[in-house]
């Protein structure tokens, strides 16, 4: 049956993303978004993520006993998946870790950036293929944390052998209690209304209906993963290592210049994923071409001022 779709008190309306369909003439192409610097951009139409080598050590198409014709490493292609627009890249995680697996390409190290990692794609990683995730973790969203006036989870001390939590006021919590939520384990800590209810710092703590605070954890194994994690990325030698990623922003600048994958060229997820492979394909004939002929990766481009600061610094 066909019904009118009401707005809600607090909406416009509108199906989800993954739901509203934006033209007639492709039903599965999506509206999808993202944040770039202050700006969010929007688009319908498809998403690509794409997977490369990042290793450091030459390789040689004649044997591994011959000396390699250029003096970089040949980085190449090795998975790309697709989706419609407004798929959430950290559901992909997982499906790209498969993909690999399936070809024999399971990386030691997977280098992404924070939009795919969380603390459950820690531990199942390197549970079923043995991957390391190298990534920044997503600081904490809550309305607390973005605000930058309450108590966030950080605030938080977190015991996990006696299974308690203790506020920043002192309150230890009054339940602990493990769950599934949208098919993932999760752990929720209860403080009690006894101890909330009084408390000078509640406005700021919480705008329960209940009176009382609430935070929800991983499992034990996802928690400290990502507590390890998080500390892991204030040290220097992490920092240095995590510059791998960036080679992804120049396959992805040279995917888009050669292959124009930026606007799709057929209708349909198939058709559009077939064009995706078949430019990865080409990018990576023409990185092999190029290594094959000691031709080096190019520069970094540098700005005009980032130069000049540095003939100022020597």
């Amino acid at each position: 049956m066909v019904r009118r779709r009401e707005a809600a008190p607090e909406g416009d309306g509108l199906p989800p993303a993954h739901l509203r369909l934006g033209s007639p003439y492709d039903a599965d192409a999506r509206w999808g978004g993202k944040k770039v610097g202050d700006q969010d951009v929007f688009w319908w139409g498809y998403k690509v993520h794409i997977s490369e080598t990042c290793d450091d050590v030459p390789s040689s198409p004649a044997g591994p006993d011959q000396a390699a014709p250029a003096a970089q490493a040949l980085r190449v292609i090795t998975n790309v998946a697709t989706t419609h627009g407004g798929v959430i890249d950290n559901t992909m995680t997982g499906p790209i870790h498969d993909a690999l697996a399936a070809k024999g390409l399971t990386p030691a190290r997977h280098y992404l950036d924070a939009g795919y990692p969380s603390a459950e794609h820690l531990v199942t990683a390197r549970r079923e293929h043995g991957i390391t995730i190298v990534a920044p973790m997503l600081a904490d969203i809550s309305a607390q944390a973005r605000s930058g006036a309450g108590f966030a989870r950080a605030d938080f001390h977190i015991d996990l052998g006696t299974r308690t939590a203790t506020c920043p006021v002192g309150a230890i919590s009054a339940t602990w209690t493990e769950c599934v939520q949208k098919g993932t384990d999760k752990t929720v800590i209860t403080f009690s209304p006894a101890d909330c209810r009084p408390c000078p710092s509640r406005p700021d703590c919480t705008r329960s209906i209940r009176e009382r605070r609430q935070i929800t954890i991983g499992t034990r194994e996802a928690f400290e993963a990502q507590m390890s994690a998080r500390a892991a990325e204030t040290d220097a030698c992490w920092q240095q290592d995590y510059k791998r990623r960036a080679g992804i922003e120049g396959t992805i600048n040279q995917i888009g210049d050669i292959a124009g994958i930026r606007r799709a060229r057929y209708r349909g997820l198939a058709k559009t994923h077939a064009d995706h492979v078949a430019a990865a394909t080409a990018v990576n004939l023409i990185r092999w071409h190029a290594w094959t002929n000691s031709r080096l990766h190019g520069r970094t481009r540098t700005s005009h001022l980032t130069r000049l600061h540095a003939a100022l610094a020597t």
